[in-house]
């Protein structure tokens, strides 16, 4: 059995980005009932990507008969099946991984970090992302943030180095930059890397816009920070043209369609010799429990999405000084009702 619900996750501030702005997301969790054990998953819908929360039902009723029919621990090619239905629709398709993963690790009585044979004391330090903001708000979040060792600064709006200057004048701790494609033109591009590297910036994240490859190739030249791929990658497919370009990957389940594609993603750019962080959208403990039961196989995480929110209806994963705790519970370990 295949159920769905919508839940309206409000944020605790306003979430701004280089593209967008939004107080409230509508995600969607699915659960998958079979032989008396039932899996959570959760889709969070990104606009950037076409995804609403409409359009991930759509997906979610059409994969419908075949989740129901389908013997739940061939799981890997019940992966596949979902992964060609529709075009694109990610968030929806994660849901669906998600909640058969979390059905299988429940049903074996492990943890899924266990069932993947990995240590959960080797979990990375999560950054703790700041939205873009006035400067005011941005030097409260800062404080709000004291526990987390490591912040994500949003850029990419056309006052960088206001919103900067403001972070080093409250803290000194690691700092990473996310422009999320702000930044147009190459030339700008190293000009703000660059400055970015002297204000003590570890890396930056999709500066230019997914498609300008070679301008990133050609910035990842005469940078001296690491430039770190996101919106330019979504699936293991995608990793082999983006090795001369990026120093590094982020993978979001969202993008890649669920777990099982991350773990794919996970070992292609691990032979490409590049570095691996695991982000988030804004998205409830479930989903973040999914990304954090792998983290131990990445260098950063960027798994944050539910301490952004004022009213996430489940627990999971738990955070000590930063770094992720997980939990021992089978299957993801969530408490909280569907």
């Amino acid at each position: 059995m295949l159920q769905y619900k919508i839940k309206d996750l409000e944020l605790t501030y306003t979430w701004t980005i280089a593209r967008e702005s939004s107080n409230v997301k509508h995600n969607v969790f699915v659960q998958v009932t079979q032989d008396g054990v039932t899996g959570i998953g959760e889709a969070a819908p990104n606009i950037r990507y076409n995804e609403t929360a409409e359009s991930t039902i759509e997906v979610i009723e059409k994969a419908k008969s075949l989740i129901e029919k389908t013997d739940l621990w061939n799981f890997v090619d019940l992966g596949y099946a979902v992964r060609k239905i529709g075009e694109e629709q990610t968030a929806a398709k994660c849901a669906l991984d998600i909640a058969i993963m979390d059905w299988m690790t429940k049903s074996l009585g492990v943890p899924l970090y266990k069932y993947f044979g990995l240590n959960k004391t080797k979990t990375p330090v999560t950054s703790y992302s700041i939205g873009i903001d006035s400067i005011e708000m941005i030097k409260k979040k800062i404080n709000e943030a004291e526990e987390y060792p490591t912040l994500k600064i949003k850029l990419g709006l056309g006052n960088d180095e206001e919103i900067m200057n403001a972070v080093r004048e409250v803290t000194d701790k690691v700092v990473r930059v996310d422009a999320n494609e702000g930044w147009k033109d190459k030339h700008e591009a190293l000009e703000k890397t660059n400055w970015l590297e002297k204000m003590g910036v570890e890396f930056v994240e999709q500066p230019m816009p997914a498609d300008m490859i070679d301008e990133t190739r050609w910035l990842r030249d005469r940078a001296n920070i690491p430039i770190i791929a996101d919106e330019a990658v979504k699936s293991a497919a995608d990793i082999p043209k983006l090795a001369t370009a990026y120093d590094g990957i982020n993978i979001k389940l969202m993008k890649s369609a669920g777990i099982q594609e991350a773990m794919r993603m996970i070992w292609m750019a691990r032979s490409l010799g590049m570095k691996i962080m695991l982000g988030c959208m804004v998205e409830s403990s479930c989903a973040i429990a999914a990304g954090a039961h792998i983290s131990p196989l990445v260098d950063y995480a960027d798994l944050d999405g539910n301490l952004l929110l004022a009213n996430d209806p489940f627990k999971s994963v738990g955070v000590e000084k930063g770094r992720m705790v997980l939990s021992d519970k089978p299957g993801l370990g969530l408490e909280g009702e569907f």
